[in-house]
């Protein structure tokens, strides 16, 4: 097959997140597909700016299409997105003409991008293209229910509109998210046009030489170790969605505990929790700038136990597919979960233990309580998730089932 995949984030480890559509693609093509993957040139998420152009990455093509630059969520990303989409509907004759897909994937986690999808897939002769609807977030629920934007607001409607395209549109549908099918199902789409593929791993990753941490994060570690800590590690984006506030509350109240929390990374209230840490005086909360991808088994092998929390809302109802706890697992973490949703990967494995979301006094008794388990016994769970998330979530498996959707 000829695969098209429109994400506007996609990226690959040594580029930045997001890094489902490169591991996707690179098992697609090692089945000997030709895959083509049409991302924007700058987002958030990455580590590097991209070159405006093509690039061959591990034998899939990447088209990096002219955008902007951003920050935050405000009207700089709203163009930026537009940039995109204008640049997909711009190549659009070229692409379906000189590519010739078989299958057009929309998977920019925003929906509009099922548009331009619909436009390419049209457009291929002497037969449409397959249209695949790769669904991530419910946009516009979780826009409302997660940020709290109003239900009136102009970008609300439009994904609205864009959600309808995309379940009436779609030949197929593909969600992460394993408990959706009811809410599909008031869209239209039942069953047989559904397919859950839940976020993976890529198991030959890990058996590679890992690169040794930054010495700042290092020597955090080291500093925790030699005061006799139990080191608790948070490696991921710091957004509103993790919920990272009820981490530093529940710091707070474990100060007399023996333990530490490093958390690496970034995102849109880094800036505004390490403020927190400042000024309140936080002192058993260390964080470092974010470590890439190459080295988060290392960080993760350091620690002692991970975290993972998530905010109190009624979208999660439909299931979690989170890419950290998938490194989490894999790297043979017990977990500390803080989350209420329609599945939990740390509860189905045994790997951890859940606690109430949003809740610092759950989080810091489930903190406690980890810190109380010897090594062996965290160890023990540890090999819990490595072993569910092998026989559940390796990319291969994953990129099989996806493929069997589109036959």
């Amino acid at each position: 097959m000829n695969i098209l995949y429109i994400n506007h984030y996609a990226g690959a480890p040594a580029i930045g997140m997001e890094y489902r559509p490169y591991y996707l693609a690179r098992e697609w093509a090692r089945l000997g597909h030709r895959v083509k993957v049409l991302a924007a040139d700058f987002t958030h998420l990455r580590a590097r700016h991209c070159p405006v152009g093509r690039e061959v990455i591990d034998g899939v093509e990447f088209r990096w299409l002219r955008t902007s630059y951003y920050q935050g969520n405000g009207f700089g990303r709203a163009f930026n997105i537009a940039r995109f989409l204008f640049g997909v509907w711009r190549c659009a004759r070229q692409t379906a003409r000189d590519f010739r897909p078989d299958a057009v994937i929309a998977s920019s986690t925003y929906p509009m991008d099922i548009w331009v999808a619909r436009h390419i897939a049209r457009l291929v002769r002497p037969k449409p293209a397959l249209l695949v609807f790769e669904l991530h977030d419910l946009w516009p629920l979780s826009l409302v229910e997660l940020t709290e934007m109003s239900v009136h607001h102009p970008f609300v409607a439009l994904c609205r509109r864009a959600e309808r395209a995309a379940y009436r549109d779609a030949d197929r549908v593909v969600s992460m998210l394993p408990k959706v099918h009811a809410h599909v199902a008031t869209h239209g789409v039942g069953p047989t046009r559904l397919t859950i593929v839940p976020n993976g791993i890529a198991p030959e990753d890990w058996s590679l030489q890992h690169e040794p941490l930054r010495a700042d994060v290092a020597h955090a570690i080291a500093r925790l170790r030699a005061a006799g800590s139990v080191v608790i590690g948070y490696a991921g984006s710091m957004g509103l969605p993790n919920a990272l506030d009820t981490l530093l509350d529940a710091a707070r109240l474990v100060r007399d505990s023996a333990l530490g929390i490093v958390m690496v990374g970034d995102g849109h209230v880094r800036a505004r929790l390490e403020q927190r840490i400042k000024s309140e005086e936080i002192t058993n909360v260390t964080w470092l700038p974010p470590v890439p991808k190459a080295q988060i088994p290392s960080f993760l092998s350091a620690i002692d136990v991970a975290y993972i929390g998530w905010r109190h809302t009624p979208i999660y109802r439909f299931g979690i597919a989170p890419n950290k706890l998938m490194d989490y697992m894999m790297a043979g973490c017990a977990v500390l979960h803080s989350v209420q949703a329609g599945n939990d990967p740390v509860a189905e494995s045994g790997c951890g233990l859940t606690v109430a979301p949003e809740s610092a006094t759950a989080v810091a008794d489930g903190l406690r309580r980890m810190a109380a388990l010897s090594p062996e016994e965290r160890a023990i769970m540890g090999r819990r998730g490595h072993e569910f998330v092998m026989a559940h979530h390796s990319y291969a498996v994953l990129a099989r089932r996806f493929l069997e959707a589109m036959s």
